[in-house]
């Protein structure tokens, strides 16, 4: 009887994983996290450090700092640890994520991104509207879209049209202008020497979005169609299916079952509201850089570090990252 008790025990235990990550330091959030968890009711049970900063023999990656904290408890309300380390975070400047240990384990297998201003450094819309002279009336329209504030259809197609003529020559120069997010790189080639699939799944444009598959080896591209006539100049018509957020939350289904990895296997990736519909679908949704909408709506949010920061929420210390 009381070897099935333990067990029991054992069995209704709640194990969580808190990651710390930040530019340089994490080690002032230590206290603030374990108390914390003591205010509700969780047990500390250790702290292991993820960064080669923190220990110099190991360091090679990007000088991130980033440590594991465990803890446990039989009962616990993940919504308000949440909450209460969201509100950290923002108060010490770092980033903190909540895990259970069952998931914290699981293998992730595929990796959907948003394309602009998540794996590059801007909006190739917005770029192109500074083209046209238009800068100041799409980008009003691309903030109002990615706040939730107008549906993204609507948004994209009044972008669009504002567009027209603009030489299809201009439009591709963008592709040595633009760069890549912080760390992009780095955690793809890592993602890949570890056998995992990646997708852009972007209301963005198809023809930066081939740049990307090339340059960083992506294996699935979905975005939109930049319209341009026979002459070279963009007509500002929208072609084919529009890549939403519906659409964005289909494609990860697709792609998921084409390739027979399950939802809790897909990390998903993004900064805008358009996004949301696919970051709660994933058994890991990121909210990278986010809108304040985007960060509440989504289960972990990285602000303060590069996109090879995901790496650490996965558990990989930046020593075991590739070159």
């Amino acid at each position: 009887m009381k070897e099935t008790m333990q067990e029991g025990e054992k069995e209704s235990r709640n194990d969580w994983v808190i990651t710390i990550i930040g530019r340089a330091d994490v080690e002032h959030a230590f206290g603030p996290v374990v108390d914390i968890l003591k205010e509700q009711g969780l047990e500390l049970d250790r702290i292991d450090l993820l960064s080669g900063a923190q220990v110099p023999s190991l360091a090679k990656g990007p000088g991130y700092a980033c440590a594991e904290v465990r803890g446990y408890a039989r009962t616990s309300d993940e919504a308000v640890l949440r909450a209460e380390f969201m509100a950290l975070a923002d108060e010490i400047a770092v980033d903190i994520a909540l895990q259970q240990e069952a998931d914290y384990c699981l293998e992730r297998r595929l990796f959907v991104f948003d394309m602009d201003s998540t794996l590059i450094q801007g909006e190739v819309i917005d770029e192109l509207a500074k083209m046209a002279g238009v800068a100041d009336r799409v980008v009003a329209i691309t903030a109002s879209a990615m706040r939730g504030e107008i549906e993204f259809q609507e948004s994209f197609r009044q972008r669009m049209a504002l567009l027209a003529g603009l030489p299809e020559a201009r439009a591709l120069e963008l592709l040595e202008r633009i760069p890549l997010m912080e760390g992009a790189e780095r955690l793809f080639r890592t993602l890949q020497a570890r056998g995992a699939k990646t997708a852009i799944l972007s209301g963005g444009f198809t023809f930066f979005g081939a740049y990307l598959k090339e340059k960083l080896g992506v294996d699935y591209v979905y975005a939109n169609e930049l319209d341009v006539a026979a002459d070279g100049y963009v007509t500002g018509e929208v072609r084919g299916q529009i890549v939403d957020g519906a659409r964005k939350a289909e494609l990860l289904v697709e792609i998921a079952g084409r390739e027979g990895i399950p939802g809790s296997q897909v990390v998903a990736v993004g900064d805008g509201a358009n996004d949301l519909p696919m970051l709660r679908l994933a058994g890991m949704g990121v909210a990278f850089h986010a809108k304040p909408i985007v960060r509440a709506g989504a289960r972990f949010s990285m602000t303060h570090v590069g996109l090879d920061g995901l790496l650490y929420l996965l558990g990989i210390p930046d020593w075991e990252w590739a070159e």
